[in-house]
C-alpha cells in the first residue's frame, strides 16, 4: 500500500529524513478545509525518496497551472498535528479560495444573523395557518413548538461540527460534512438531492412567487382607471428573474451580507404587517376551528401528516448554515462556532417572534376559511382588498417581492459554488468574471424555465417538507453520533438516536402523505400554463 504523502509549506528547509516535514502554523489559524486553499503553496514530499537520502529530501512541486488572485486575506493554515488523518477524510482540492462560499473569510456574528434570518424566514411561514386548519389548536401549537425546538437543536449540532479539533478540518458545505460522516458515496446519495433541491427548487418557487406578486402589485396600483396593457404571467416571472440574475453577480457569500440584511428586514416586515393587519380587522364571521376532515380515516391520517410536512417546510435553511459559518475566520483561541451561534440565536429569536404570531393569529382570524394555496397572503387578498388601504397592501407586496429577490441570492449561492467547482476541477483555473456571469445567467434562467413549466410547485409544500426533513431534523443527529461518539447509553447518545430515527421515520411518512395528497387533491397539472 502506498504511503500517504506529507504536506508541507514552501520553501522547505532540509532536515534529517527521520523527522517528517510539518507545515508551520500561519496567521494563528488552526483549521483546515476538505477542499484546501492554495495559501500557502502546497508541496508533495515523496516519502520513499526522502528516506533514501539522509541529506536533502527530494521534493516535487504540484502547484496548479495558475495562481489565484489574492482577493482576501489568507484564511487557511494546515494544522501542524495529524495531517495524515485529515487526508483520509476527503480528496484535497487546492482551489477552495476560488469558490464563492469560501472565497472570503471576513464574516462576523452580524453577517451570520443576516444570512440566517434571510434564509430561515420567508414566504413558507405564511402557510403555517393552513397546517393549523388540519391539526387544530392543540396539535398545531404543539407541532409548531416541538419542530422549532428540534430544528434549533440540530442547528446547534451543525455549528459545533463545522470545525473538528481532532483533525483540524473545517466542513464548509453540508455535503462535505455528510460525506465525511457517512462516506463519500453514501453521503452523496443521502444528501445531494435534498440539498440541491432546497437550493434550486427554492429559487424556482421564489420566481413563481415573485412573478405572481409583481402582477398583483401592478393590478393593485393600476386599478381601477389604468389603461396600460398588463404583462402575462410568464412575462412578470421573466421580469423578476432578470432582476434576480442581475443581483446574483455579486461575487461571494460575504459580499451579499447587505442583500441578506435587506431580505431579513423585509421578511420581518411583511410577516408582522400581515398578521397585525389581520388582527386589526378581526375574525371573519362564521369561522370554525374544527379540524378539516378528509373523506376516510386513511385520507385524514395522510392529511395530518401533510400538515406536519408544511410545518417542517417552514424551517428550511439548515442546508446553508455550514456555508454561512464558512465565511468566518477561525483559530484555536477564537473558533467560528462562538460568533456563529450568537448570530443564529439573534436570528431565531426574531424568527420565533414572527412565525408564532403569524400561525396563531392567522388561524384565529380565518380558521377553516384559510385559503389552501398562498396561506396568509392569499387570505389578505381574498378578504381585505376592499377594507384595507391600497398603500398598506401594496407595501406588503413590495416587501414580499424584495424578500424573494434577496432570498434568491443566498439560496442560489450553493448552486453557484457547485457549478464553479465543476469548472475549476475540469480546467484547473479560477472562473473569470465573464464565465461566472454566464454560469449565473444559465442558472437563473434555467430556474425561470422550470418556474414556467411547473407553476403548481407551491401546492407541493407538504411533499417538499418531507423530502427536506432529514437534512433539517435527522442527519445532524447521526452526524453527532458518528463524529463525536458520545458515551453509549448516555443522555446525548439516547437523545440523538431517538431524534435521528424518529426524523427518518417521519420523513418517510411525510413523503408518502405528500404523494397521497397530491394525487387525491386534484391539483391542476398545468405544465407551461402559469396562472
Amino acid at each position: 500500500m502506498s504511503e500517504v504523502p506529507e504536506i508541507s509549506s514552501a520553501p522547505i528547509t532540509p532536515r534529517p529524513a527521520a523527522v517528517a516535514p510539518v507545515p508551520p502554523p500561519v496567521g494563528g489559524s488552526k483549521y483546515n478545509t476538505p477542499s484546501l486553499s492554495r495559501a500557502p503553496l502546497l508541496i508533495t514530499v515523496n516519502h520513499q525518496e526522502a528516506t533514501s537520502n539522509t541529506d536533502v529530501p527530494q521534493v516535487e512541486a504540484t502547484a496548479p497551472s495558475k495562481t489565484p488572485k489574492n482577493r482576501t486575506p489568507n484564511f487557511l493554515t494546515p494544522l501542524g498535528s495529524p495531517v495524515r488523518r485529515a487526508l483520509h477524510l476527503t480528496k484535497l482540492d487546492p482551489h477552495d479560495a476560488w469558490l464563492p462560499i469560501t472565497e472570503s473569510r471576513n464574516g462576523n456574528a452580524y453577517y451570520a444573523a443576516f444570512h440566517a434570518l434571510c434564509s430561515g424566514l420567508g414566504i413558507q411561514a405564511l402557510i403555517l395557518p393552513v397546517a393549523f386548519t388540519i391539526l387544530g389548536w392543540a396539535w398545531g401549537v404543539i407541532g409548531l413548538t416541538v419542530t422549532f425546538l428540534w430544528q434549533l437543536y440540530t442547528l446547534w449540532i451543525l455549528i459545533q461540527l463545522h470545525e473538528s479539533p481532532e483533525t483540524g478540518m473545517r466542513y464548509c458545505r453540508y455535503l462535505q460534512l455528510c460525506s465525511a460522516t457517512f462516506g463519500e458515496k453514501v453521503g452523496s446519495i443521502l444528501a445531494t438531492f435534498p440539498i440541491m433541491y432546497l437550493s434550486g427548487g427554492t429559487c424556482v418557487a421564489l420566481i413563481i412567487l415573485g412573478g405572481s406578486t409583481l402582477r398583483s402589485f401592478f393590478e393593485l396600483m393600476c386599478a381601477p382607471s389604468c389603461t396600460a396593457k398588463p404583462l402575462t404571467p410568464v412575462e412578470w416571472s421573466l421580469v423578476f428573474t432578470s432582476a434576480a440574475v442581475v443581483l446574483s453577480q455579486l461575487p461571494n457569500l460575504n459580499s451579499i451580507a447587505g442583500v441578506s440584511l435587506v431580505g431579513a428586514v423585509t421578511a420581518v416586515g411583511y410577516c408582522t404587517l400581515i398578521w397585525t393587519v389581520s388582527v386589526d380587522k378581526g375574525r371573519l364571521p362564521g369561522v370554525s376551528y374544527n379540524p378539516v376532515k378528509a373523506g376516510s380515516d386513511t385520507a385524514t391520517f395522510f392529511s395530518i401528516l401533510n400538515a406536519l410536512g408544511m410545518i417542517a417546510f417552514a424551517f428550511r435553511g439548515h442546508n446553508l448554515i455550514l456555508e454561512i459559518q464558512a465565511t468566518m475566520p477561525s483559530s484555536e483561541k477564537h473558533p467560528s462556532r462562538v460568533p456563529m451561534w450568537r448570530g443564529v440565536q439573534l436570528a431565531y429569536v426574531l424568527i420565533a417572534m414572527c412565525i408564532f404570531p403569524l400561525a396563531i393569529a392567522g388561524y384565529w382570524i380565518y380558521g377553516n376559511k384559510m385559503p389552501n394555496e398562498g396561506g396568509m397572503l392569499s387570505a389578505i387578498y381574498a378578504y381585505h382588498m376592499r377594507d384595507v388601504s391600497r398603500s398598506v397592501i401594496g407595501l406588503m407586496s413590495v416587501f414580499v417581492i424584495i424578500n424573494a429577490v434577496t432570498s434568491f441570492q443566498i439560496y442560489g449561492m450553493p448552486m453557484f459554488d457547485h457549478m464553479e467547482s465543476q469548472f475549476i476541477t475540469k480546467f484547473k483555473r479560477p472562473c473569470t468574471w465573464w464565465i461566472r456571469v454566464i454560469l449565473r445567467f444559465m442558472f437563473g434562467y434555467g430556474c425561470f424555465f422550470f418556474a414556467v413549466a411547473i407553476p403548481f410547485l407551491g401546492s407541493l409544500a407538504g411533499l417538499i417538507g418531507g423530502l427536506a426533513l432529514p437534512v433539517t431534523l435527522a442527519y445532524p443527529s447521526f452526524m453527532w453520533l458518528k463524529l463525536k461518539k458520545p458515551k453509549t447509553y448516555s443522555g446525548m447518545w439516547w437523545l440523538n438516536w431517538v431524534l435521528g430515527v424518529v426524523g427518518m421515520g417521519l420523513s418517510a411518512l411525510l413523503i408518502a402523505a405528500g404523494v397521497y395528497v397530491v394525487i387525491k387533491a386534484s391539483i391542476k397539472w398545468d405544465f407551461f400554463h402559469p396562472h
